[in-house]
């Protein structure tokens, strides 16, 4: 299979960047492009005290501005390989992060989701969940989940 529409989402962690590199040597060897997506999770950044004023004027725009430089590194990294590459930035207003992944992937006609996982396992995973466990039982196109390298997950 020729992957032409590749999606990979960001979210500045080591492992995305790990990605953001498979991905585009994926494009790279079949002529693909890659499309970069992070999605604002505002929700997990605040506390319930903010006023509104507040949440609407530091809060969004703050977590918008670092989505816009995550996604404008990963956007250098892959145009750097010569390989055609866009962006999303989405706000998760009340849905889970692999809902908005999976849905992303199927309206923009992607035929692969790339994603950094940590790997967690047993009670970390149950605790902290899996937006890629998710994505991949739920994708309707092929997933590669990129893990953690050795050396950078015994710094971790």
């Amino acid at each position: 299979m020729s992957y032409q529409h590749i999606l990979v989402a960001v979210d500045g962690s080591p492992t995305a960047d790990q990605a953001v590199a498979q991905a585009a040597d994926l494009a790279q060897a079949t002529g693909g492009r890659v499309r970069l997506l992070n999605v604002m999770d505002p929700i997990a950044h605040i506390s319930g005290f903010e006023q509104p004023q507040v949440y609407q004027q530091e809060v969004l725009p703050r977590l918008r501005r670092a989505g816009e430089a995550l996604l404008d590194a990963a956007r250098t990294q892959v145009a750097r390989r010569g390989v055609p590459v866009d962006t999303v930035l989405l706000e998760n207003l009340d849905a889970r992060v692999a809902e908005l992944v999976v849905d992303h992937a199927r309206s923009w006609g992607a035929d692969l989701i790339v994603l950094g996982t940590h790997g967690r396992r047993g009670l970390a995973r149950v605790l902290m969940g899996s937006d890629a466990e998710q994505i991949a039982r739920t994708a309707p196109v092929p997933v590669l989940l990129v893990r953690q390298q050795a050396a950078q997950a015994g710094q971790a």
